[in-house]
């Protein structure tokens, strides 16, 4: 651990004018509080601390930062409260405390919606003070770097919510430097074969071609000289999981990418960049399509440099970033650069971007967003994106997420206009709306009135933003649509306990399941986020069939082990009353498929994880799901008996899709709960007797899905 003086001599190289006293103050106060206290490595505890200290000091933050990297542990596990470390340290070092322990109790890494909400609450933590995430950054780059200290599956928990969450908001932010490193620190706790693999055909590499970096650092300086340009020149081999990705994203092997050395040239004014641009390219090819500007055109984080790729000495591509000093800092800092000094005063970068409007832009167009898996989606898409930047007829600038579409350039203008989109124009000739968009195009946007969002474009838009505006807008063409469905599931939920769907009925089952009215718990019946049988038994609980002599589902397969769990196979629905094997799998018990399902041949070589099942001979309820597929005539009510014959047969329908529709006829996939196979054979023989059903099957594999190894 780093003592007192070397911690405080760290912050004076950047800032001579430091409170010297308050950081002793701050560095004792922290090490009593921890005292007694240790890691999983056994070393003292506070030596985490003072490490996020000295990590913070590399970007050159202010007092407060600091101090608050030394104590943003003592609320949270020592004696020490809020009240006490603003009586002694101010109230700015207490609310950033206060504020680091309540993101540390997020616990980012729990399920997906709980996590969208954690997103949401971030988001509002960075609002108040920015700070606050860099030092949460540099509290999990100190604890990534120090990880194999902790359990094999704590290590596996750290490393994915470090790769999903912390490494994609240090690029965010700016700090690629700390992205970077996260993700090859996470990496190596999730693919350490991959992670060596790579580095072993790095030393293979430098031991054929020999010291590239140095060669090529050695040709840029001598072009630069040349040209009379005053420049420093570093180049670097790319960290092991950026080539991985490069790997997974190209589909190609090692031996196959170019691109794997980087070099930065940082000049003294912007001039000598596009002079050293010039320089570059007049030694050595430009790689089409691989050039951008983000001097004139900068990243929303502040972020400001040349970008190009050239094929340098034996054909090697390498990538080339060419920005000034004050450009530099931003790239290594980020948003963080707004609090950096450099001589004892706090720097004045014309390039550093304000925190609040940074933040406030972010999180703008989430503010409105309802569905948390919506919210998640649209922040992991924004965080993980690069930028393009198009044209308007108008010569305005529309910043898009790389891979963006002119879809996603509609909605970005305004949400009618993405609405009302027929078409598009890239420089002045026509293209589909699924075309990538790329730097400094011009678009133009066609719309018609009438035009209404298709299905089919949720594969195509890449923003958040155009996806959001997409669903709710199907949402609400088809609310009427499950309404009017959800009428006919309750008229057949009703009528087979003998009673009928009355408005005042639906009312009440509304009141009873905490619905708003009667027209949200149709249209919730008609998507299938209620059943039936929940809205029956909300009215007429004494109605429902007694189910005391049922044979509970978690004890309806014979020949388990004693506390052994089983699982019905998706790939075969079986049901009670059909031959089945099972199948063990560590971790998840035993999975049940029928005797003839196809994917059993899977298994043909591992014997061992055969087990000899079969179903229990008693009473079942009618819980077991399996997929229908019907061809039925597109007349008026057909649907509604379909749904009625469903209901006489004691069936329950859990899910409804229309798979095409044609003027004659209408393809639909139903999703019943039944009681064994007995029952299916009987709705079946049921179904195609009826004359609007030309055609009912049994679905399996519905949509496809293979049973893990």
């Amino acid at each position: 651990m780093i003592s007192t003086e070397d911690l405080i001599a760290l912050v004076r190289n950047y800032n001579p004018k430091t409170n010297e006293q308050r950081l002793a103050e701050a560095f004792a106060y922290g090490e009593e509080m921890h005292l007694g206290q240790f890691r999983h490595s056994g070393e003292p505890y506070f030596t985490h601390p003072v490490a996020v200290a000295a990590i913070l000091t590399e970007q050159r933050l202010d007092d407060a930062t600091i101090i608050t990297a030394l104590l943003h542990d003592t609320i949270e596990d020592t004696k020490a409260n809020y009240e006490e470390v603003s009586e002694r340290f101010g109230k700015e070092v207490a609310e950033l405390v206060d504020g680091v322990t309540k993101l540390t109790n997020l616990q980012l890494s729990s399920r997906e919606t709980k996590q969208a909400e954690n997103f949401r609450k971030l988001f509002m933590a960075m609002s108040k003070d920015l700070r606050v995430i860099l030092v949460k950054l540099a509290d999990r780059l100190h604890n990534m770097r120090t990880i194999k200290a902790m359990r094999p599956d704590k290590q596996a928990q750290k490393a994915h919510e470090t790769m999903d969450i912390y490494a994609p908001l240090a690029g965010r932010m700016g700090m690629q430097w700390m992205r970077e490193e996260l993700e090859d620190l996470a990496f190596r706790v999730l693919n350490p074969e991959g992670r060596q693999s790579i580095i072993r055909r790095f030393i293979t590499l430098q031991r054929e071609t020999g010291d590239v970096i140095h060669r090529i650092t050695g040709d840029m300086r001598s072009e630069l000289e040349k040209a009379g340009i005053e420049a420093e020149v570093f180049g670097r081999a790319k960290k092991p999981y950026s080539i991985w990705r490069k790997m997974q994203e190209k589909d190609q092997g090692f031996s196959r990418l170019s691109d794997i050395y980087g070099f930065r040239i940082i000049t003294a004014t912007e001039e000598d960049s596009y002079r050293t641009l010039g320089a570059i390219h007049q030694r050595w090819r430009a790689v089409p399509g691989r050039f951008k500007d983000y001097i004139s055109q900068p990243k929303s984080n502040g972020y400001r440099s040349i970008h190009t790729t050239v094929s340098g000495r034996d054909g090697k591509r390498v990538e080339v970033q060419i920005r000034t000093r004050q450009m530099h800092d931003v790239a290594e800092t980020g948003v963080a650069a707004h609090w950096s000094y450099r001589d004892g005063v706090r720097t004045q970068n014309p390039f550093a971007v304000d925190p609040a409007k940074w933040i406030a832009s972010l999180t703008e167009q989430f503010d409105a967003e309802e569905d948390h898996d919506e919210f998640l989606e649209a922040v992991k898409l924004e965080m993980y994106s690069d930028q393009v930047f198009c044209f308007t007829p108008k010569g305005d600038v529309i910043k898009l997420p790389k891979g963006a579409t002119p879809i996603d350039y509609a909605y970005a203008i305004h949400t009618r206009i993405g609405h009302a989109c027929v078409g598009a124009k890239v420089d002045a000739i026509r293209v589909p709306l699924w075309t990538r968009l790329r730097n400094g195009q011009s678009v133009e946007i066609i719309t018609a009135e009438g035009q209404t969002p298709q299905v089919s474009w949720l594969e195509i838009a890449t923003t958040g933003k155009a996806r959001t505006a997409i669903r709710r807008a199907l949402r609400d063409a088809d609310r009427e649509r499950f309404v009017k469905l959800g009428h006919e599931l309750a008229r057949s939920a009703f009528e087979h306990v003998g009673r009928k769907a009355t408005d005042k009925t639906l009312e009440t089952a509304a009141r009873a399941l905490r619905l708003g009215n009667a027209h949200e718990l149709l249209a919730r019946l008609g998507s299938a986020e209620i059943t039936g049988h929940d809205v029956v038994q909300a009215v007429y609980p004494d109605l429902v069939p007694d189910k005391s002599d049922e044979i509970s589902p978690r004890r309806a397969v014979i020949g388990l082990e004693p506390g052994q769990g089983f699982e019905r196979a998706a790939c075969c629905q079986p049901l009670p009353g059909e031959r089945i094997i099972g199948i063990t799998y560590r971790g998840r018990g035993v999975v049940v498929h029928a005797a003839d399902c196809d994917h059993l041949s899977n298994y043909e070589d591992q014997p061992e994880r055969w087990v000899d099942v079969h179903w229990h001979s008693g009473n079942h309820p009618a819980v077991y799901g399996v997929t229908l597929g019907l061809t039925i005539g597109n007349d008026a009510g057909v649907l509604g008996r379909i749904c009625t014959l469903i209901g006489e047969k004691k069936a329950n329908i859990s899910d409804l899709e229309f798979i095409d529709r044609k003027p004659d006829f209408y393809r639909l996939v139903i999703n019943v709960e039944l009681r064994d196979v007995e029952q299916l054979h009987s709705l079946i023989l049921m179904l195609e007797a009826e004359n609007d059903v030309a055609a009912v099957e049994r679905l399996r594999d519905y949509p496809a899905k293979q049973s893990a190894n």
